[in-house]
């Protein structure tokens, strides 16, 4: 993410907007949950950010964060291997409130969180060159904390992946 979205914007005739940055190696993994209450459908959005590749771990630490606060889970993700490995992991150390629903391979529109990400990125984010990694954290933070308070952007997230609430 730290190499700018570029998309179309207005400039006066001859000034052709310039956005400057440099090959970096440095990352930003962030992983995030939508939640939906049983109850009323009000809807959440849970997220963190890591500053490597996101790890088994790391995951495993998310998704017991997001079981703490839940009755029951329905996860949906995508087959990724950190995925599986994390899932595997949970479902052996009693997962009885857990349950998982795995999308096809290499089908993001089918899953509302990487609408969050397209979101981000096309929107919030677009034509950004953040300076370095804090610069970077800062913007997602705060595109992230816009979209969590936005029920109705997070509903269309839904409709887009063509899910029922």
């Amino acid at each position: 993410m730290l190499q700018p979205v570029v998309r179309r914007t207005w400039a006066p005739r001859g000034q052709t907007p310039l956005l400057r940055h440099w090959d970096r190696h440095d990352r930003l993994s962030v992983v995030s949950a939508i939640s939906v209450s049983p109850q009323r459908h009000r809807l959440g959005l849970c997220w963190e950010a890591h500053r490597d590749n996101l790890r088994t771990e790391q995951l495993l630490a998310f998704l017991r964060a997001l079981r703490h606060r839940a009755q029951s889970l329905i996860l949906i993700l995508d087959r990724w291997s950190v995925h599986r490995s994390a899932v595997r992991r949970l479902l052996v150390r009693g997962g009885s409130r857990l349950a998982v629903e795995w999308l096809p391979s290499h089908a993001p529109e089918l899953n509302p969180v990487e609408q969050v990400w397209n979101h981000a990125k096309y929107t919030d984010l677009a034509n950004r060159a953040p300076e370095d990694i804090d610069e970077l954290e800062l913007l997602v933070h705060r595109s992230i904390t816009q979209t969590r308070s936005q029920s109705e952007l997070l509903r269309s997230f839904f409709r887009t992946a063509k899910l029922k609430l």
